[in-house]
């Protein structure tokens, strides 16, 4: 099923879908590594206690809880990514937005230029150009959106991450070197047959390290170098909200705005799509088509560029 989902997913968002789809089981691994830690550090503390040596016993009990607390910062970090993949999720969503935008703009062009080969005279040209108009609008926006919230979501994305992975390392670094304290407890001088290690005397001082991890890890606080971002500025839309002119609905009622580069973008070419229906109009005197009413009847225009389709160009749509 996920090699389907795979598959069916948009050609942009392919890529990052993969990447997802790998951190999962990425995921899925930290979670059984540290269930797994758990678990041996509970039979460290079995094993030592049927040795029937006291000291190892007591030491192989501090390491266990210690070594419990390592795994637990494998299921905290795993949760913390969790995070960071939901936030990569939303660049993922953007870009399959996006596609349908880019496959139309694509697919008008397309039919434009068959159409110019084999029935260049063909009044659908312009009102297939007059689409076109709409779908590069649309294309403008939809772009302009999938950068914006690409630069924003990546940023804050491999915040998370990076941040994370500096908090699992510098935990697992104290409840280490508490571990090593730990190990130092346990003499480990060599005695001949027939003699006896002391009695172990170092039970308040195992406590005390414990303590002591406990302690640091509730004073430990994050200081990083904070990832700085102007993202905050974007307005509707994900546009810069600043110099947003204009504001419509997608065709999924979402409001949408835009900057003065796709108003600029729209005048040019409906200026040029109102140049190009007045040659095909003179196209169509020269050749004699008239309108229904027979000969000497008014010319059909073939693009009537309406107050309602001119407000719809300049509001065009966004997905």
């Amino acid at each position: 099923m996920a090699s389907l989902r795979g598959i069916q997913q948009p050609e942009l968002s392919k890529k990052l879908y993969k990447i997802i789809k790998s951190e999962n089981h990425a995921i899925d691994a930290y979670e059984s590594a540290g269930r797994e830690r758990v678990a041996i550090a509970q039979q460290l503390s079995e094993w030592g206690e049927s040795t029937g040596d006291d000291a190892v016993s007591e030491v192989s009990d501090k390491l266990g809880v210690l070594m419990a607390e390592i795994a637990e910062q494998e299921d905290l970090y795993a949760a913390q990514l969790e995070d960071y993949r939901g936030v990569l999720k939303q660049i993922r969503n953007t870009e399959s937005s996006v596609q349908p935008s880019r496959d139309h703009k694509v697919k008008v062009t397309d039919e434009i230029a068959k159409l110019k080969y084999k029935e260049p005279q063909s009044t659908k040209i312009v009102q297939l150009e007059q689409e076109l108009v709409r779908a590069e609008a649309q294309s403008l926006v939809a772009e302009a959106q999938l950068t914006n919230i690409t630069r924003q979501k990546l940023k804050e994305a491999y915040d998370i991450h990076f941040a994370a992975t500096i908090e699992r390392a510098e935990k697992q670094i104290i409840l280490a070197k508490q571990a090593r304290r730990v190990l130092n407890l346990l003499d480990d001088t060599p005695i001949v047959p027939g003699d006896a290690h002391p009695v172990f005397d170092g039970a308040e001082d195992a406590r005390q390290i414990l303590n002591d991890a406990e302690d640091q890890l509730r004073a430990w606080q994050l200081h990083i170098e904070p990832i700085h971002t102007n993202a905050g500025s974007l307005g509707v839309g994900a546009m810069p909200g600043g110099v947003m002119i204009g504001s419509g609905r997608s065709q999924y009622g979402s409001e949408v705005g835009y900057d003065a580069n796709v108003q600029e973008h729209l005048a040019y070419r409906e200026k040029t799509a109102r140049s190009r229906s007045a040659s095909a109009g003179r196209r169509i005197v020269s050749g004699s088509s008239v309108g229904s009413s027979g000969s000497g009847g008014a010319v059909r225009t073939p693009y009537p560029m309406t107050e309602a389709e001119r407000r719809e160009i300049e509001y065009a749509g966004v997905i």
